[in-house]
């Protein structure tokens, strides 16, 4: 499977994120360590004290779910597998969780985590969610957090998703998503797309992206950043957009919680 460079930008900015400890976009829209509160204290709970909790999301997809124990889950764009632990402690021993990611550096801190943390019912496996790595109706719930936006061909993880999800199952995720058109400079530039802002679409095109595929039960809860959360996004990413009206900017982006099932 031949990769654009977006997948490549992707790639290597993630790589080097991991590298550093950082979140996916600094102090930006996508996510820091777990102080932004994007998980609630229960959950987080399930970490061993002094545990460091890096996240590279956009919202809690785990809640989200509402995971039960023997259920078999797939988290898309796994990273260093905090979502994938936190899944494995409520599907139980008999529960499985499996991580898929693109990137190298994160799988094998992943990897590593999870044998740090004595977490046996999670795998992790390297793969595109264009092409999952993942039998057919073999996964009770698909989870994932700021991640299929980066996809440059969303419609084709939406399929895999469908297609790896056993019937019923339950699509929860969280993602960035636009109202209106994003400025032309956020939409061209790899920086903007590695950073989970330029990879986004408009709300209703990621639904009929999801219905032309099969999923039902659409439901999609907005969730909006403050200025300050947008203001970093931009800083870092380098973009000026000062001359655009402000509340194009601010209500532009916003992270969504998404929930569907396949049939």
């Amino acid at each position: 499977m031949t990769q654009p460079p977006i997948h490549d930008a992707v790639r290597e900015h993630y790589a080097e994120r991991i590298k550093n400890n950082a979140s996916c976009c600094g102090d930006g829209c996508c996510g820091d360590k777990t102080e932004n509160a994007l998980y609630p204290v229960d959950l987080l709970a399930i970490l061993p004290e002094g545990e460091s909790a890096v996240s590279y999301g956009c919202g809690d997809p785990i809640t989200l779910a509402a995971l039960q124990p023997g259920q078999t889950v797939l988290d898309l764009g796994s990273g260093a597998g905090l979502d994938c632990f936190f899944a494995a402690k409520q599907v139980g021993e008999m529960g499985k969780v499996i991580g898929v990611d693109m990137t190298p550096e994160m799988l094998e801190r992943a990897r590593s985590s999870a044998k740090r943390l004595n977490i046996g019912n999670v795998e992790f496996r390297q793969g595109f969610l264009e092409n999952l790595p993942v039998d057919s109706d073999s996964v009770d719930v698909v989870i994932s957090n700021c991640v299929i936006n980066l996809s440059p061909d969303k419609p084709k993880v939406f399929n895999e998703a469908f297609r790896v999800l056993k019937p019923r199952g339950k699509f929860a995720v969280s993602d960035i998503v636009t109202e209106g058109e994003l400025p032309s400079v956020v939409r061209d530039s790899l920086a903007a797309w590695a950073g989970c802002v330029a990879g986004a679409v408009n709300t209703k095109d990621y639904i009929a992206m999801m219905q032309a595929v099969g999923f039902t039960e659409i439901s999609v809860t907005p969730v909006y950043f403050d200025k300050t959360t947008v203001d970093a996004s931009l800083k870092e990413m380098n973009l000026d957009l000062s001359a655009y009206p402000p509340e194009s900017v601010y209500k532009a982006v916003y992270s969504a919680k998404i929930t569907a099932r396949k049939p």
